[in-house]
């Protein structure tokens, strides 16, 4: 599919740069080139795809159908944990998200399923992952982030954890009964080209950041190089890679080339997307915002599970592949 892009990283790189393909430079630049358009292209696509779907699920019509199925707990927490794959989650809409859901009377532990989802199975990365290193790594991907939303938020649910939410959430007026818009096609393609091509604008330069550390790591550092340090033999390897990650908050966009070279120099996949995903769904401007609804218990015992959660998949991974 990207055989014309290698084509034409090669021409730049051997031909009009005149570098040798034996070097160290010549290699980390081929593959910043090849590595820079391939990944837009698959970012404009992805976004774009995923934006038009999310246009069906509004926070609104998401709120409605978890309400709906507040009676039967299981069904509750697995729509939950999957609607938190195609809905949007950040750091502008975590709050506000919580609070509509808690004031709709959704139970806290169903609720917390969707927030633990939302983070965990990060739809951008999902596609990324799919595009890079094929259908089998994006669905174990995919399937042990879902089971790590439902069991976390049942979890939360059994332990009575709601005298751990600040109390005004509570007292919020409901409203539920807000009408839902129903945007005509043309408005949903429309809207989901601009939301993209903002998107893009905003995120590119992590992606360029992300592309040129894996170049460096690509033409200086060897094939294998690091298995000593974060190979599968390293029982430890998988907590580091969260510890480091969690304060290198970026987006998926800029991480995942660096999951594809950290493999080659010798890290487990299972390490590296421990790492890729600690640096995506465990931020401190995340923490400062879900401060405002959770008190430090709770916030904790969240990101706890979702740390362990991000840990399990790290382990099955590496045993998987």
């Amino acid at each position: 599919m990207f055989d014309w892009v290698q084509a034409i990283a090669d021409f730049l790189t051997y031909t009009a740069l005149d570098l040798s393909a034996e070097s160290k430079l010549g290699s980390a630049i081929n593959f910043f080139i090849f590595d820079t358009v391939k990944i837009l292209i698959l970012l404009l696509l992805i976004i774009y795809i995923i934006t038009f779907i999310r246009s069906y699920f509004p926070p609104e019509r998401t709120r409605k159908i978890l309400s709906n199925n507040k009676g039967n707990r299981l069904i509750g927490h697995i729509l939950s944990a999957m609607l938190g794959i195609v809905t949007p989650f950040c750091s502008c809409s975590a709050v506000p998200l919580f609070i509509g859901f808690v004031e709709a009377g959704i139970p806290l532990g169903v609720t917390f399923s969707f927030l633990i989802a939302a983070p965990m199975v990060n739809e951008i990365a999902l596609g990324l992952l799919y595009g890079m290193f094929g259908w089998w790594i994006a669905l174990i991907y995919i399937l042990s982030g879902e089971i790590i939303a439902i069991v976390g938020g049942i979890v939360i649910g059994k332990m009575k954890m709601e005298k751990f939410v600040e109390p005004y959430v509570y007292e919020m007026q409901n409203t539920s009964n807000i009408e839902i818009a129903s945007p005509l096609m043309k408005e949903r393609i429309h809207d989901a080209w601009i939301f993209t091509k903002d998107l893009i604008k905003r995120i590119w330069i992590y992606v360029i950041i992300g592309i040129a550390i894996g170049g460096f790591i690509h033409g200086w550092i060897p094939a294998g190089t690091l298995a000593q340090y974060a190979g599968k033999e390293n029982p430890f390897a998988v907590p580091v890679a969260v510890l480091i990650g969690i304060p290198l908050y970026s987006n998926a966009a800029g991480v995942i080339p660096l999951v594809g070279e950290l493999t080659r120099a010798g890290v487990s996949m299972g390490t590296a997307l421990s790492f890729m995903m600690a640096v995506t769904a465990l931020s401190f401007p995340e923490a400062v915002l879900l401060k405002q609804v959770l008190k430090p218990k709770l916030l904790i015992f969240f990101f706890g599970i979702v740390g362990i959660g991000i840990m399990f998949t790290g382990y099955l991974f590496n045993f998987l592949l």
